[in-house]
């Protein structure tokens, strides 16, 4: 377990301003107490984790709150973290990832008085003081699997994923393959999920790498990275491969990654996002302002700007997406079929 204290002072510098692998001094603020526990992997993992704590940092600064994270080094320690921030005094907690949900509950039952957020926590049951963060991740995928498709020369695209033990990975490839079948019925779609455990699926750099390579020697000229610093790996190893009289093209998840993995820009077309910052930074203000929200929320999702690459997209293409996006927006597309709802 690694345990951080901080003060938030100013938002765009605060993830330099807290030293990573060492302990920043207890500060009382005026503010609230908010709080957060990672999944398995670091707080600047440059996606899920990070986008959270984010939210978190962003909503301390506006109500001169005070924060501190514990990072999750196994997922046997979920409970324990929770507990630990918990007698801490911590008023809000904000727990990231699907594999804490029955942690998240438990807790929340022992601690009435504290307000959890669980992020990518479907809530079948309302519970007064839990939230679930939830995203429709099949609309975002559906998007990237048309860009993917209208990009690709080779006819084949890919998608490099972290465990299907989690539903909203799932939804991301899901809703990828059925935008890149929308947009071209006899494209060839290479997904592959990481074949570990919870533990390991989102902390491997190396297989991502590796199954990119993979999908890239089997004709693959446009990748999908969607799975915490897996996903990064392929992304990275896309952007090594990539040449300029032979393109290949990687799309990145849940944050705009042209923002997080700089390694990735040499290929990085745009990015499947989950608006996990906002959808944190709001529900902990409404919690503030005495407007928790209980039972799911739902974020925002959308693709990222096209960046160095918004010469490379054609006009058309752009016009199409939003055009869908549109529609998956309204309800009039299904994200998981690619077929029309009246």
């Amino acid at each position: 377990m690694k345990h951080f204290v901080g003060i938030a002072l100013v938002f765009a510098l605060a993830l330099m301003a807290l030293p990573f692998g060492a302990e920043a001094p207890a500060v009382r603020a005026a503010g609230p107490k908010l709080c957060l526990v990672t999944d398995v992997g670091e707080i600047d993992d440059r996606s899920f984790n990070q986008s959270a704590y984010e939210g978190l940092l962003a909503a301390a600064e506006e109500l001169d709150g005070e924060t501190e994270y514990i990072e999750t080094q196994n997922a046997t320690d979920y409970a324990n973290n929770i507990q630990t921030l918990a007698e801490a005094g911590c008023q809000v907690i904000i727990t990231v990832g699907f594999a804490l949900g029955d942690a998240t509950i438990k807790a929340a039952e022992q601690y009435p008085e504290i307000y959890f957020i669980g992020v990518d926590q479907f809530q079948p049951t309302e519970v007064k003081n839990v939230v679930g963060l939830i995203f429709p991740e099949a609309k975002a995928g559906f998007l990237a699997g048309v860009l993917a498709a209208r990009m690709s020369k080779s006819g084949v695209v890919a998608a490099v994923l972290g465990t299907d033990q989690v539903p909203p990975v799932v939804a991301f490839k899901e809703g990828y393959e059925a935008g890149a079948r929308y947009a071209n019925p006899d494209i060839r779609l290479i997904s592959t999920y990481h074949p570990g455990g919870l533990d390991k699926a989102f902390t491997d750099p190396e297989w991502g790498a590796q199954t990119a390579k993979q999908a890239f020697d089997q004709g693959a000229d446009v990748i999908f990275g969607a799975g915490g610093k897996t996903g990064n790996g392929a992304l990275e190893e896309v952007a090594k491969l990539t040449t300029p009289e032979k393109p290949v093209y990687c799309i990145g998840v849940d944050t705009d990654q042209w923002e997080t993995v700089e390694a990735a820009r040499p290929c990085l077309i745009s990015s499947a996002m989950k608006l996990i910052t906002k959808g944190v930074r709001d529900l902990i203000v409404a919690w503030s302002k005495g407007e928790p929200s209980s039972g799911n929320f739902v974020g925002d999702v959308g693709l990222a700007p096209f960046h160095d690459f918004e010469d490379v997209v054609p006009d058309e293409v752009k016009k199409e997406l939003e055009e869908i996006a549109e529609m998956l927006l309204s309800g009039k597309l299904d994200p998981l079929t690619g077929q029309k709802v009246e």
